[in-house]
């Protein structure tokens, strides 16, 4: 071919099925399906020319700036290589019913801004995007994709037709990568208090990916957690206000007359010996310890004739009618018990 004879489009009829973005990030693959080399490819990538490489085997088909949606394909097209080819894939090109990108996925800071956080940058500020791939992947970091391997790819979330990995796996990547303590403080308090997930789950990826030695990790682990917990006990107070239920004490503990402290709880109605309790535990090292504390708690009352209900952060987020239905079933039940044994109930 003449170098000087630019190189005609691609013809659009193989790609009509394809997202506009397909037709203007492609890999090299694609471009000899084409019939375009790899050496025609580069050439008009030189200085001046009409294409651009964004990353080895990934190009882009016009001058000037990619777009932020540009560069998250691209980024996802060099990680979401071919099994055993070592070409990047072009996704859907053959066919449009396989996964678009299958075992890659955004992950970190991209991800988060690609949830709605409002704390992490735009995406054309960022320099480099994460982007997560299986452990055993033979790749490396480049130009503006950062690789992120692990052994256990979680199932990417669709966000604009992308996959997005889960908000508690992308914020323990972006941790991972932040030094200042004000930045991972506002990621993960606006994971909370924006819904996207409860602490529990922030709290598991963080210690997966052994992040909770950093001191300031820990600090704003701290914060997320009362934060949570506030949450939490929110919830509960609604609960019992929308669905009807009797009032209950609030944040009390149990003691037998002149014998030892049962535990605190949430809420307790003494009439019935009914009570609540908010399962707010972080999964950190000493996860089985608590259990162990919260078990023990949870039999000494009931032997002692009150039904104890536990209650996660999750299931009065996304079931709460659920749940006020369990505890006016325990409440309605308490006639056809015994009687508890008396208990001194005080504020906690």
């Amino acid at each position: 071919m003449n170098h000087n004879t630019p190189v005609p489009p691609l013809s659009p009829r193989p790609l009509r099925h394809l997202a506009e973005v397909h037709r203007r990030v492609v890999t090299a693959g694609r471009l000899r399906a084409q019939g375009v080399s790899v050496a025609e490819a580069h050439e008009q990538c030189r200085p001046g020319g009409p294409w651009q490489q964004l990353l080895p085997g990934v190009f882009l088909l016009h001058p000037g700036p990619p777009t932020s949606e540009e560069r998250l394909h691209a980024v996802l097209m060099y990680a979401a290589r071919e099994r055993g080819t070592g070409v990047p894939a072009q996704p859907g090109a053959e066919d449009p019913h396989r996964p678009v990108y299958a075992e890659a996925m955004i992950t970190g800071l991209a991800a988060l801004t690609l949830h709605g956080f409002s704390s992490t940058p735009p995406l054309l500020s960022l320099d480099r995007i994460d982007v997560l791939v299986p452990r055993m992947r033979r790749l490396r970091s480049a130009g503006s994709a950062r690789i992120v391997r692990t052994s256990s790819l979680p199932a990417a979330e669709q966000v604009t037709g992308l996959p997005v990995a889960p908000v508690p796996r992308a914020l323990a990547d972006a941790v991972t990568e932040l030094t200042d303590a004000g930045a991972v403080r506002r990621v993960l308090t606006e994971a909370v208090r924006g819904g996207h997930c409860e602490p529990a789950a922030v709290v598991r990826e963080l210690n997966n990916a052994k992040l909770l030695s950093r001191p300031h990790v820990v600090d704003a682990v701290d914060s997320l957690l009362a934060e949570g917990r506030a949450i939490a006990e929110d919830r509960l107070y609604r609960m019992v206000r929308e669905y009807g239920l009797p009032d209950p004490v609030w944040n009390v503990d149990l003691r037998l007359p002149g014998g030892p402290h049962l535990g605190g709880l949430d809420a307790y109605w003494p009439d019935q010996a009914v009570a609540v309790e908010l399962d707010t535990r972080a999964p950190r090292q000493d996860e089985d310890a608590l259990w162990s504390e919260y078990a023990r708690k949870r039999e000494h009352l009931e032997r002692l004739g009150i039904t104890v209900v536990h209650i996660t952060p999750r299931k009065l987020r996304d079931a709460m009618e659920q749940q006020a239905t369990v505890v006016r079933t325990a409440l309605m039940a308490s006639g056809d018990r015994d009687p508890a044994a008396y208990v001194v109930v005080l504020p906690r």
